[in-house]
Protein backbone atom coordinates (compact mmCIF):
# COMPACT_ATOMS: atom_id res chain seq x y z
CA UNK A 1 0.00 0.00 0.00
CA UNK A 2 3.12 2.62 0.99
CA UNK A 3 4.36 2.05 -2.41
CA UNK A 4 1.36 2.03 -4.06
CA UNK A 5 0.80 5.81 -2.61
CA UNK A 6 4.28 6.71 -3.80
CA UNK A 7 3.32 5.61 -7.10
CA UNK A 8 0.18 7.65 -7.21
CA UNK A 9 1.61 10.77 -5.76
CA UNK A 10 4.27 10.68 -8.56
CA UNK A 11 2.14 9.89 -11.02
CA UNK A 12 0.08 12.98 -10.05
CA UNK A 13 2.52 15.40 -9.97
CA UNK A 14 3.42 14.72 -13.84
CA UNK A 15 6.64 12.12 -13.35
CA UNK A 16 7.50 10.11 -16.61
CA UNK A 17 7.76 6.04 -15.35
CA UNK A 18 11.80 6.75 -15.53
CA UNK A 19 11.44 9.26 -13.30
CA UNK A 20 9.47 7.05 -10.72
CA UNK A 21 11.97 4.69 -10.86
CA UNK A 22 14.73 6.85 -10.23
CA UNK A 23 12.75 8.87 -7.07
CA UNK A 24 11.99 5.49 -5.58
CA UNK A 25 15.61 4.15 -5.81
CA UNK A 26 16.67 7.03 -3.45
CA UNK A 27 14.22 7.10 -0.51
CA UNK A 28 15.05 5.39 2.19
CA UNK A 29 13.67 1.84 3.19
CA UNK A 30 12.07 1.23 -0.28
CA UNK A 31 15.46 1.80 -2.45
CA UNK A 32 16.37 -0.09 -5.52
CA UNK A 33 14.40 -3.20 -3.97
CA UNK A 34 11.20 -1.73 -4.47
CA UNK A 35 12.37 0.20 -7.40
CA UNK A 36 13.22 -2.62 -9.76
CA UNK A 37 9.90 -4.60 -9.11
CA UNK A 38 8.13 -1.67 -10.41
CA UNK A 39 10.68 -0.62 -12.94
CA UNK A 40 10.31 -4.47 -14.54
CA UNK A 41 6.99 -5.92 -13.48
CA UNK A 42 4.93 -3.29 -13.44
CA UNK A 43 6.37 -1.00 -16.20
CA UNK A 44 7.96 -3.50 -18.33
CA UNK A 45 11.29 -2.00 -18.52
CA UNK A 46 13.72 -3.88 -20.05
CA UNK A 47 16.24 -5.66 -17.13
CA UNK A 48 19.20 -3.98 -17.69
CA UNK A 49 17.54 -0.12 -18.37
CA UNK A 50 15.98 -1.12 -14.98
CA UNK A 51 18.93 -1.73 -13.26
CA UNK A 52 20.12 1.39 -14.73
CA UNK A 53 17.80 3.82 -13.70
CA UNK A 54 17.39 1.95 -10.18
CA UNK A 55 21.52 1.90 -9.12
CA UNK A 56 21.19 5.78 -10.78
CA UNK A 57 18.39 6.50 -8.21
CA UNK A 58 20.02 4.35 -5.23
CA UNK A 59 23.40 6.44 -5.54
CA UNK A 60 21.94 9.88 -5.45
CA UNK A 61 21.58 10.27 -1.15
CA UNK A 62 24.58 8.27 -1.05
CA UNK A 63 27.40 11.08 -1.47
CA UNK A 64 25.18 13.66 0.75
CA UNK A 65 24.79 10.93 3.38
CA UNK A 66 28.61 10.36 3.53
CA UNK A 67 28.62 13.85 3.15
CA UNK A 68 26.72 15.58 5.55
CA UNK A 69 25.22 12.88 8.39
CA UNK A 70 27.56 13.54 10.71
CA UNK A 71 27.14 17.17 11.19
CA UNK A 72 23.28 16.53 10.78
CA UNK A 73 22.69 14.46 13.21
CA UNK A 74 24.86 16.14 15.97
CA UNK A 75 23.61 19.19 15.57
CA UNK A 76 20.31 17.74 15.60
CA UNK A 77 20.79 15.42 18.45
CA UNK A 78 20.65 18.68 20.59
CA UNK A 79 16.67 18.40 20.14
CA UNK A 80 15.56 16.08 22.00
CA UNK A 81 13.07 14.30 19.76
CA UNK A 82 15.71 13.90 17.35
CA UNK A 83 18.50 12.70 20.24
CA UNK A 84 16.61 9.87 20.24
CA UNK A 85 15.94 9.00 17.21
CA UNK A 86 19.37 9.60 15.88
CA UNK A 87 20.59 7.21 19.34
CA UNK A 88 18.33 5.08 18.19
CA UNK A 89 19.19 4.85 14.54
CA UNK A 90 23.05 4.50 15.46
CA UNK A 91 22.69 1.92 17.70
CA UNK A 92 20.80 -0.37 15.08
CA UNK A 93 23.35 0.57 12.73
CA UNK A 94 26.20 -0.33 14.82
CA UNK A 95 24.31 -3.56 16.01
CA UNK A 96 23.91 -4.57 12.20
CA UNK A 97 26.65 -2.91 10.90
CA UNK A 98 29.07 -5.46 12.56
CA UNK A 99 30.50 -6.59 9.47
CA UNK A 100 31.32 -3.51 8.75
CA UNK A 101 33.63 -2.53 12.05
CA UNK A 102 35.36 -5.78 11.37
CA UNK A 103 35.95 -6.00 7.96
CA UNK A 104 36.24 -2.16 6.37
CA UNK A 105 35.35 -1.97 2.46
CA UNK A 106 34.52 -5.48 1.93
CA UNK A 107 32.17 -5.65 5.04
CA UNK A 108 30.62 -2.63 3.39
CA UNK A 109 29.95 -4.44 0.26
CA UNK A 110 28.71 -7.16 2.04
CA UNK A 111 26.33 -5.08 4.23
CA UNK A 112 25.08 -3.07 1.05
CA UNK A 113 24.75 -5.81 -1.23
CA UNK A 114 22.95 -8.25 0.91
CA UNK A 115 18.70 -7.59 -0.47
CA UNK A 116 17.00 -7.40 3.29
CA UNK A 117 15.61 -4.25 5.03
CA UNK A 118 17.94 -2.45 6.74
CA UNK A 119 20.83 -3.01 4.83
CA UNK A 120 21.10 -1.03 2.14
CA UNK A 121 22.94 2.05 0.20
CA UNK A 122 21.13 4.41 3.49
CA UNK A 123 22.05 1.97 6.09
CA UNK A 124 25.56 1.68 4.35
CA UNK A 125 26.55 5.11 4.29
CA UNK A 126 25.51 5.73 7.80
CA UNK A 127 27.29 2.31 9.08
CA UNK A 128 30.32 3.99 6.64
CA UNK A 129 29.88 7.67 8.47
CA UNK A 130 29.47 5.52 12.14
CA UNK A 131 32.81 3.44 11.71
CA UNK A 132 34.60 6.09 10.02
CA UNK A 133 35.26 4.65 6.28
CA UNK A 134 36.91 7.38 3.95
CA UNK A 135 34.57 8.59 1.71
CA UNK A 136 36.14 7.11 -1.77
CA UNK A 137 36.16 3.93 0.33
CA UNK A 138 32.96 3.87 1.15
CA UNK A 139 31.43 5.02 -1.88
CA UNK A 140 32.57 2.39 -4.11
CA UNK A 141 32.11 -0.29 -1.46
CA UNK A 142 28.34 1.20 -1.22
CA UNK A 143 28.32 1.57 -5.05
CA UNK A 144 29.55 -2.35 -5.42
CA UNK A 145 27.05 -3.82 -3.08
CA UNK A 146 24.03 -1.98 -4.28
CA UNK A 147 25.36 -3.08 -7.80
CA UNK A 148 25.11 -6.81 -6.70
CA UNK A 149 21.86 -6.11 -4.87
CA UNK A 150 20.54 -4.68 -8.15
CA UNK A 151 21.64 -8.07 -9.59
CA UNK A 152 19.88 -10.27 -7.10
CA UNK A 153 16.80 -8.07 -7.20
CA UNK A 154 16.61 -8.16 -10.71
CA UNK A 155 16.87 -11.86 -11.29
CA UNK A 156 14.36 -12.51 -8.57
CA UNK A 157 11.74 -10.03 -10.63
CA UNK A 158 12.93 -12.03 -13.93
CA UNK A 159 11.85 -15.12 -12.02
CA UNK A 160 8.73 -13.79 -10.66
CA UNK A 161 8.44 -12.69 -14.69
CA UNK A 162 8.37 -16.12 -15.85
CA UNK A 163 6.13 -17.22 -13.10
CA UNK A 164 8.99 -19.08 -11.07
Amino acid sequence: MFLGNILTTLFSLGFSKEAVVVIISALPVVELRGALPVAINLFGFSWYYALLLAILGNLIPVPLLLLFFGTISHRLSKIDIFKRWFNWLEEHTRRRGRIVDRYKRIGLVLFVAVPLPVTSAWTGSLAATIFKVRFKHAFLSILAGVCIAGAIVTNLCLLVEKGL
